[in-house]
């Protein structure tokens, strides 16, 4: 009975809008439905690494180069941000850690694509990053408070990183045929991904209803990718491309563009662990862990020495 009243008075303290803190007693489910979400967040950022890693030594300039390692280093600290947060939760961050290279935690399915050419680095920017701000703009307002004060720094970080991507694209488009014929073929193998990105269908989503009634999210998967489309059909107009839906067409009586069948038995094989690029993600993971072993020993030794030092001077 008195875990029923704790359970009212939270779902009462979330419906006035108030935010959650780590100190605050919370329901189990929201604590697990949290570590699941944020951990999810945190794996992307470490993994969405790799594919535009790829690049750095190949990339077109000195200028091209800085900027993609300034933003590779940005999404490292977007990740340790959100392993913090999760930790809040009660959850080692080791935990977190051995769950992705086990595959009991998920990371979104749009890094298991490979980069091809230069212009990928532009489709992920302008693409994924842009699908990400859409999503995660909504987060600074989410009931945990640990999680919506990472997201403020996270989402001005990612709309810098939203418009390098724009900027690359917009000078290949602006190049020679054959960069803007690059520019398209990176638009039409990066679109159904990136909406995928938003996750499965509200009437398929078995977690939408539930983070909604916590406000852990704040908007459906479906409002938030007819939001993100309806703003990049205008952008890609002014960088003369042509998105790849043969059904996409503005709905006068909607007041959004109508748009065509998603697959999401690709979606799926690809979250199962079937796409392009997983089993070279997850191994690319668990080398990097593996050969940092001796970094996270040697931390662990100086703050136990630092920490017997500072009680022998107390004692």
């Amino acid at each position: 009975m008195q875990e029923i009243n704790q359970e009212k008075l939270f779902q009462e303290k979330i419906d006035r809008g108030e935010v959650i803190e780590p100190r605050d007693w919370l329901p189990e489910k929201y604590r697990k439905t949290l570590i699941r979400q944020i951990s999810q967040h945190a794996h992307s950022e470490i993994v969405g690494m790799l594919p535009e890693g790829n690049w750095i030594t190949r990339a077109p300039s000195l200028r091209r180069k800085v900027a993609l390692l300034a933003k590779i280093q940005d999404e490292a600290g977007h990740g340790l941000y959100l392993y913090s947060a999760t930790e809040t939760l009660g959850i080692t961050r080791e935990e977190l850690y051995q769950q992705l290279l086990t595959g009991k935690a998920k990371y979104s399915s749009i890094f298991n694509y490979p980069t091809l050419t230069w212009a990928d680095i532009g489709a992920i920017g302008w693409l994924v990053d842009g699908a990400a701000i859409v999503n995660q703009v909504m987060l600074t307002r989410t009931s945990y408070g640990p999680y919506a004060r990472a997201m403020v720094r996270i989402c001005k970080e990612e709309s810098f990183h939203q418009r390098q991507g724009y900027e690359i694209l917009l000078s290949l488009c602006n190049g020679t045929e054959v960069q803007k014929q690059m520019a398209q073929d990176a638009l039409n193998r990066w679109w159904w991904p990136s909406l995928m990105m938003f996750g499965p269908p509200d009437a398929e989503s078995t977690h939408t209803e539930q983070s909604m009634k916590w406000k852990i999210k704040l908007k459906s998967n479906d409002e938030l990718r007819q939001y993100f489309i309806d703003m990049t059909v205008e952008q890609a107009r002014v960088l003369g491309i042509t998105i790849p839906d043969p059904d996409l067409k503005w709905n006068e009586e909607r007041g959004h563009y109508d748009f065509g069948e998603i697959d999401w038995d690709e979606f799926w094989q690809v979250v199962k662990g079937h796409g392009p690029c997983n089993k070279e993600r997850m191994a690319a993971r668990q080398g990097a862990w593996d050969e940092g072993a001796w970094v996270r020993e040697a931390a662990v030794a100086y703050a136990e020495k630092q920490a017997a030092k500072n009680i022998a001077e107390t004692v």
